[in-house]
């Protein structure tokens, strides 16, 4: 039995007040916060190992780089790959993302084939293959959105043919809370010969992941999301494309020989990594994966699913409310919603005078927010240090708030 009210004693930044009351941090969509566990981590090696990775003999350079590929060992058990080298140390899901889109779309997008996604991506998962398609002469297209806030799966069907290249779609929408089918539309994708990309953003470090399960080529996601530190995230990367694809920047430790006239390069996630890495993010990336094994995924998917329906009911008892996304069975641990009382950043602006950290605006999904005919939403999303009496706390919060600008 997990003993919830200890683990949040975990998170320091928990401990405090803002504007005289109690903080309640619902913005873990945004960014998660950080344990203890986290914190000394990457403290132990800015006071004792401080050294760059891979280039030197002496003592601290062996034990940061020791941290260094331990780390990302831990990452790839996470998630379920089949070695280490198919993780590539990145500085978030955007840049993972970026990553393939500039390599992989550099090279096997030509005119004539289409790119996929689909209508509720992330912005990082959208401008990405916009720029790929107009730099190969690649279309574009999207799987549009129900009114239920799920992937029309008919019209994916019908989009998922012979000139679809690749296929990009996120696990669980930061906007909608939406949990797609990841294994069925990578099982449909592969089908047909294309290539899958999955924005894992919201749901490592919510859900269980298991890459090879899920039957991806590429799988994005960001350390900070996962109680780790901002700065870094991985792609995994199947072994097949690792080979295939060449460097996307060049410099220091991912070269094998440079001559004046030209380079060769190293296999593996190394031909990824140019320069010095973010040793202390990937150790505390690593460290973010101990923390969470060590109270376990499924045990904090299902506190996070207990957390959520019970927002999501109270929630609906508020005056003038419309919550975008599924309104029963399993989501993602949020809830975006609109008042007809207040605009939403007029909206989190009063509530943050509560303590009550909400996220207000399109969240980086503008083309989603047209779909549903929205100004944008607040957006309450919980993390398993959060607690119902937060959550009755934040339903007062509101009902004030309802009040004042009615």
């Amino acid at each position: 039995m997990i003993d919830w009210p200890q683990v949040r004693a975990q998170f320091p930044i928990l401990q405090q007040q803002v504007n005289g009351k109690p903080l309640i941090y619902f913005d873990s969509a945004a960014t998660s916060q950080k344990p203890l566990a986290v914190i000394e981590a990457m403290d132990h090696y800015y006071r004792w190992d401080n050294a760059n990775v891979h280039r030197g003999l002496h003592e601290l350079s062996s034990r940061a780089t020791d941290a260094f590929e331990a780390a990302r060992a831990k990452i790839a058990r996470f998630v379920g790959a089949g070695t280490a080298d198919e993780i590539i140390y990145t500085r978030g899901t955007t840049e993972a993302i970026n990553l393939v889109a500039g390599i992989w779309g550099a090279h096997f997008l030509k005119p004539g084939d289409v790119v996929l996604i689909t209508e509720m991506e992330h912005h990082s998962n959208i401008v990405p293959w916009q720029l790929a398609a107009q730099r190969s002469g690649a279309t574009l297209k999207f799987v549009p959105v129900l009114d239920d806030g799920t992937l029309d799966l008919v019209a994916a069907d019908e989009l998922l043919t012979a000139e679809v290249k690749l296929f990009a779609f996120n696990h669980i929408s930061n906007s909608l809370g939406t949990i797609n089918p990841v294994v069925d539309l990578c099982r449909k994708a592969r089908s047909i010969g294309a290539v899958t990309l999955v924005d894992g953003a919201q749901a490592v470090g919510h859900v269980p992941v298991n890459v090879q399960d899920i039957g991806c080529d590429f799988y994005a996601f960001s350390g900070h999301k996962m109680c780790g530190p901002t700065g870094i995230g991985a792609l995994y990367c199947r072994t097949q494309w690792l080979e295939k694809m060449p460097p996307w920047q060049g410099g220091g430790e991912m070269i094998l020989h440079v001559s004046m006239e030209r380079s060769t390069y190293k296999s593996g996630p190394a031909r990824f990594e140019p320069g010095t890495p973010p040793i202390a993010g990937a150790i505390g990336m690593g460290a973010a994966v101990d923390y969470l094994e060590s109270i376990g995924i499924e045990n904090i998917a299902a506190y996070d699913d207990e957390l959520t329906q019970y927002a999501m009911g109270r929630l609906q008892e508020l005056e003038g409310i419309r919550i975008l996304g599924p309104l029963t069975g399993k989501r993602g641990s949020l809830a975006a919603f609109t008042l007809a009382a207040a605009h939403p950043h007029d909206l989190v602006t009063l509530t943050n005078e509560q303590g009550l950290a909400l996220r207000g605006g399109h969240h980086c999904t503008q083309p989603l927010m047209r779909r549903f005919k929205a100004p944008g939403t607040a957006r309450a999303s919980f993390y398993f240090y959060n607690t119902r009496a937060e959550i009755d706390a934040m339903m007062d919060i509101l009902n004030d708030a309802i009040r004042f600008f009615s």
